[in-house]
């Protein structure tokens, strides 16, 4: 009762203001609602409340972009009643999208920006693209023009709500939310001031021919189930765990780990310690990675390391409802070939790999080196990935850092981008090593030394560059009230951590940031 009205206070102080921005007339976009909200927010999604527990009165708007005949493009702008930090915060969408993202919302608010997301035109599980299917402007909205569009209309409400724009805009997501990040960076460089792009799925029609080509090796006695991922993943730290000088369960730099998958060939019957001469194959063909019939590589395989766990192989890669089956057939049969009954063993990766680019890649991949126009501007971008994911390769991250290098140069790109990499972090967060650094906004204080998004902002606004990052691993999952199990610096691209030789391995304090030769 105490909420309702309190609710009811703020609406009658505030309300007005933000009931008018229900008349604001925008291209191609209606305000379906704007009304003012504090307190107890159950989720709008009807998936649960409990991050909404209490956040501070906000302005609530909720809008429908238009931009094509097909277009439903739904997505919320929450403007603080008080407390503005005079920023705006844009929140990104993982897999297929389908939702407006309210718990990052909420966490973004709490931090005093004005923030917003969309559903990118669509709603239905992050999983699930039926909704493609015949729709091509769906699909370009999916792609990227939702984002660009909620960007461009968010300021607008902005605008008109405080009497001014935002000081500095942002934005962050990770896997396909990455993808948006280098698009919005890449097509539509005044967008965002700041941008964290992790493990971007953005050469998206080579990655996603890449779960094909995994599905492929993986089909009949070759089929890896998951009781054999421990045995996979202890045999590769086995070969690997003591390169970096620090036997921690996490293999630090897979680029210098050369494990051999016949290692761990059955000698006598299958067991779930071994493999079967087909498990082993299907293996080295994964780690390889898909390649044309003249061997070119298509989009880099995937390392030693974090195959176990809820996160690694046993959820993406192997057994019939992997994710990887399920975006592969997803994409394959909705967007490309308009089939629904399409069989995945029929790719060929050169004839249908060509027709995918042709048909997809200058909707989907954000592979343009050129970040000229974003640098100019004064805009900083960081990129992260984690070495143990098992949804996006990770060098596909290096391979991207270092086409902007060769087409930028060094210095320049120093001055606005950094690549982070993260040992031991499987798809975006999870996985053996220290994963927790920040990457949104959170309802739990922060500073630029442990935060990702803080040290963003104080780079656009204060141009203060980080020189490191400290990431924790809590002993139970994301909780910081479990308590702290280890941290870790994460240190710019090419940079790694190193020991110093003394003190507790857990603790970044005993670590510095250098470069070694591979």
């Amino acid at each position: 009762m105490r909420v309702l009205i309190f609710a009811v206070m703020i609406s009658a102080v505030f309300g007005g203001d933000c009931e008018n921005l229900a008349s604001l007339k925008l291209k191609d976009t209606t305000i379906t609602a704007s009304t003012v909200a504090a307190g107890a927010f159950p989720s709008p999604d009807g998936r649960g409340g409990d991050v909404y527990k209490s956040v501070p009165a906000f302005c609530r708007v909720q809008a429908v972009a238009t931009p094509a005949q097909d277009s439903h493009i739904e997505f919320e702008v929450w403007l603080p009643v008080s407390g503005w930090n005079g920023k705006y915060f844009g929140i990104g969408n993982g897999g297929f999208a389908g939702s407006i993202q309210y718990n990052l919302m909420a966490a973004a608010l709490i931090n005093g920006y004005a923030s917003s997301s969309t559903d990118t035109g669509h709603k239905g599980p992050a999983t699930t693209a039926d909704w493609a299917l015949g729709h091509y402007e769906k699909i370009v909205d999916f792609a990227y023009r939702a984002i660009h569009e909620t960007a461009d209309k968010s300021k607008a409400v902005i605008q008109n709500y405080y009497g001014s724009g935002a000081k500095h805009s942002y934005f962050a997501a990770c896997s396909n939310g990455g993808r948006q990040g280098l698009l919005e960076a890449q097509r539509f460089p005044g967008d965002y001031d700041g941008i964290i792009a992790g493990a971007p799925a953005n050469n998206w029609t080579h990655n996603f021919a890449g779960f094909i080509w995994d599905q492929q090796a993986l089909q009949g006695d070759a089929q890896i189930p998951a009781a054999k991922m421990t045995a996979i993943e202890n045999a590769a730290l086995a070969a690997c765990d003591s390169l970096d000088g620090v036997k921690d369960g996490v293999i630090d730099d897979p680029r210098q780990c050369h494990f051999d998958p016949s290692t761990l060939l059955c000698k006598g019957g299958d067991a779930d310690s071994c493999l079967t001469a087909p498990q082993v194959a299907a293996l080295k063909k994964i780690y390889a990675g898909p390649r044309n019939s003249k061997g070119q590589s298509i989009f880099p395989g995937y390392v030693p390391g974090g195959e176990a766990g809820p996160g690694g192989w046993s959820r993406w890669v192997t057994g019939a409802d992997s994710q990887q089956y399920v975006f592969g057939y997803g994409f394959f049969t909705n967007m490309v070939f308009d089939k629904r009954d399409w069989d995945l063993r029929t790719f060929d990766f050169d004839r249908d790999m060509k027709m995918t680019d042709d048909r997809m890649a200058r909707l989907f991949n954000g592979t343009d080196p050129n970040l000229k126009a974003f640098k100019d501007r004064g805009g900083k971008l960081f990129i992260y990935h984690g070495w143990s994911d098992t949804a996006i390769a990770p060098a596909n991250a290096i391979l991207y850092y270092e086409s902007v290098v060769s087409k930028m140069g060094v210095k320049p790109v120093n001055d606005f981008l950094q690549l982070y990499m993260v040992p031991g972090m499987q798809h975006c967060a999870g996985g053996p090593g220290p994963n927790t650094f920040g990457t949104n906004p959170s309802p739990v204080p922060a500073d630029a030394q442990h935060s990702m998004s803080v040290a963003l902002d104080r780079w656009v606004d204060q141009g203060i560059a980080p020189s490191q990052i400290i990431a924790t691993k809590y002993k139970r999952g994301a909780n910081p009230e479990s308590g702290v199990e280890r941290t870790r610096p994460l240190c710019p691209y090419p940079q790694v951590a190193q020991y110093t030789g003394s003190g507790s391995a857990d603790d970044a304090a005993n670590f510095k940031c250098v470069i070694k030769a591979h």
